[in-house]
């Protein structure tokens, strides 16, 4: 991105913005409410079409800047980025802080420079409109990309990232889609709202084929006011659930979806619901708040996405009994590891005999111990990566056992990305199942070695969290 962007408040006249953009040498300005987040923008077609012909100099720039403006955020893809300016073929995009605050734009032309004829082409692909074909052609074209960037030797935990980017971004377009349809005859949103993304997505793990795990965040309306307002959210998860369907994202069979009321609450009702959690001791109320956990924001501001994280931490860290119950579910998920350090396969199950079920004895047995230790130690990040990090920076963790988790869940995830390619490539179903036989002598050494990593760490979480000695 270009830094030090032209920033003006709201209520700066024209001719100082003018002033501001002839001295930067700048072609748009951006404009900030007083908090300082981005409210506009002006460029130069504006300045051309608007200014000249209407104004003379004395008028604020709220009164002809472009609101809403469509952004970026400074650690969101390149490819994103191109791909967002070539859809609504714009030459130059604001680029903002996590909390909405200018940092600089990004121009159409410097970007191609730096992106590769390979990336071009993905971009291309992935440049399509709102309608469900253009949407599920981006959906498809996910495929060609993990491939393109797997061969380019990317870090399978990266490739995982834009995969979660690119599914988020359908869901954002989905919403807008349909926020815009029933403009007319429901208006907008009563109240306003957040989605949330859970599970894998929610961690930015996803791999190929995610299905579906959202919810919907609702600010706080009068108890007289549900039928309206609620009915207006059905209808609006109906629309959202039954199009991600459509495009490629599988309906959960857990019913873990905004069009359930369980995933569909207030501010404070959500809040109601995590203490709730935190007080009981049942399966059930140990398993939703599972699945809740590593929930992230994935449309809306973002800030009631961020005061519910708050709210979990604090409840987890002052519940040790409920982290307790959590830990004892979370160590369902034994490693694939037998006797003297051999896999245990699948031996049963149709179709997947002598396989293993990387993801749900390999990664999900860290992801779930981490997990526990991030809400114990206050840790937000929600990524398996980043908890890994910030456990280490907050000293639960060594440097050596970071390093080796770190390279578990990477190795781990790059034969999983790997093996789900090669499926798709033989048009097989997708799964989370590899054959030990397709793995070279050394990725089978350094699997038992990680699973063995795994397999410790995962008890010695829970002997902290039990006081249990295996």
């Amino acid at each position: 991105m270009r830094p030090e962007p032209v920033v003006v408040r709201r209520d700066a006249t024209v001719a100082e913005m003018l002033a501001g953009m002839a001295a930067a040498k700048r072609t748009s300005a951006l404009v900030a409410n007083g908090d300082g987040r981005l409210a506009g923008i002006v460029t130069e077609q504006d300045v051309t079409r608007r200014i000249v012909l209407r104004c003379d100099g004395g008028e604020p720039v709220q009164d002809i800047m472009t609101s809403p403006v469509e952004m970026v955020h400074g650690d969101d893809y390149l490819y994103y980025a191109i791909a967002r300016m070539r859809r609504f073929g714009w030459r130059h995009m604001p680029v903002v802080d996590r909390d909405g605050r200018p940092l600089g734009m990004i121009e159409l032309h410097n970007a191609l420079a730096v992106a590769g004829d390979q990336a071009l082409r993905e971009i291309e692909l992935i440049s399509q409109d709102d309608t469900l074909e253009g949407l599920g052609t981006i959906k498809a074209a996910q495929v060609s990309l993990a491939e393109s960037l797997f061969a380019d030797k990317v870090p399978a935990p990266e490739i995982q990232a834009v995969l979660s980017s690119i599914n988020q971004d359908i869901h954002h377009r989905v919403l807008d889609t349909h926020l815009a349809e029933m403009a007319g005859d429901w208006g907008p949103p009563p109240v306003d709202f957040e989605l949330i993304i859970m599970g894998s997505g929610g961690r930015g793990e996803n791999f190929l084929y995610p299905d579906q795990d959202n919810g919907f965040i609702l600010d706080d309306y009068p108890d007289e006011e549900h039928n309206r307002i609620d009915g207006f959210f059905i209808e609006l998860a109906e629309r959202m659930t039954r199009d991600l369907d459509k495009v490629g994202f599988p309906l959960c069979k857990g019913f873990v979806m905004a069009t359930n009321p369980l995933w569909r609450k207030t501010r404070t009702q959500w809040r109601d619901q995590i203490r709730i959690w935190g007080r009981k001791r049942s399966t059930i109320a140990v398993q939703l708040a599972d699945i809740f956990f590593d929930f992230r924001g994935a449309y809306g501001s973002g800030k009631m996405a961020l005061e519910l994280r708050r709210h979990v931490t604090a409840m987890a860290r002052s519940s040790p009994a409920f982290l307790k119950e959590l830990n004892r579910e979370a160590g369902r998920a034994g490693v694939a590891l037998g006797w003297f350090g051999r896999f245990d396969v699948e031996k049963k199950k149709a179709g997947h005999k002598g396989k293993i079920n990387l993801k749900h004895r390999g990664t999900i047995p860290l992801v779930a111990s981490l997990r526990l230790l991030a809400l114990r130690a206050g840790v937000e990040e929600t990524s398996s990566l980043a908890r890994i990090a910030a456990l280490h920076e907050a000293g639960v963790l060594d440097a050596n056992e970071a390093d080796y988790l770190s390279a578990a869940f990477t190795h781990i995830t790059g034969l999983l990305l790997r093996q789900q390619l090669k499926d798709f490539a033989a048009e097989k179903r997708v799964t989370n199942y590899v054959h030990p036989k397709n793995l070279s002598k050394r990725e089978k050494n350094m699997l038992v070695d990680f699973l063995k990593a795994i397999d410790g760490f995962a008890k010695r979480v829970h002997g902290e969290f039990t006081g249990e000695v295996f």
